[in-house]
């Protein structure tokens, strides 16, 4: 198999996050978006452009973060850590966490981003309600933890490595020291190894970046 991606992507971080729970052998292929030449290579491989992608010699491309981790937890069942449950109902909510997660955090991160960036034209209205925003999921998940070790239960999921690169931007950004259960779950899950796999290859981007050896994707 092989992963095209980016360290500083955080879907790319939540396939890798994946990747290491299940203790799965990739070729990592590390994909300079903001560079013409990288981009135009990655392009005529898979025309959308888009990071991550999986590729397998047998089943070919397989994108989208949540449908990658799928495959491989499918493909590795009983290697590594299990991450769609397979009891019914609990797999459901774990699919649902994962796109709630998707949908209402991280591509509202997004936007929030952006918007920091744009020093030239900041709409500080559009700011605060995507902070407003993100603030009221935070506390939807702190809700949610009070009550489970994990997101969805007592075993880290799916759901988990949707949120986990989400937490390690909003840590700098969004206060979850306030968030009493929040700020529990990102403590224990700093501590995983394959967390700890994905720090060192962000940190090592992030430096890169700072010295300007890579553009930021």
């Amino acid at each position: 198999m092989e992963l095209f991606y980016h360290p500083l992507s955080r879907y790319s971080q939540k396939v890798l996050l994946a990747l290491y729970e299940k203790q799965a052998n990739f070729y990592p292929r590390i994909i300079e978006l903001s560079d013409p030449l990288s981009r135009q290579h990655f392009c005529n491989l898979y025309p959308s452009g888009k990071v991550p992608l999986l590729k397998h010699k047998k089943r070919g491309m397989i994108p989208e973060s949540s449908i990658i981790i799928e495959y491989i937890d499918n493909e590795f069942p009983k290697q590594g850590t299990r991450l769609i449950p397979p009891r019914k109902s609990t797999s459901i909510n774990t699919r649902l966490q994962d796109r709630l997660i998707d949908l209402e955090l991280n591509n509202v991160l997004f936007q929030f981003e952006n918007q920091q960036f744009n020093l030239d034209d900041i709409n500080h209205i559009e700011l605060k309600r995507l902070e407003k925003h993100i603030h009221h999921f935070l506390q939807y998940l702190d809700d949610i933890l009070e009550s489970n070790h994990w997101l969805c239960g007592d075993s880290l999921t799916l759901a988990d490595c949707s949120l986990i690169p989400c937490l390690c931007y909003g840590q700098h950004h969004f206060q979850l020291f306030k968030y009493d259960n929040l700020s529990r779950y990102w403590d224990q899950a700093q501590l995983r190894g394959a967390y700890l796999q994905v720090k060192e290859e962000i940190e090592f981007a992030s430096t890169e970046v700072l010295i300007g050896r890579r553009p930021i994707p």
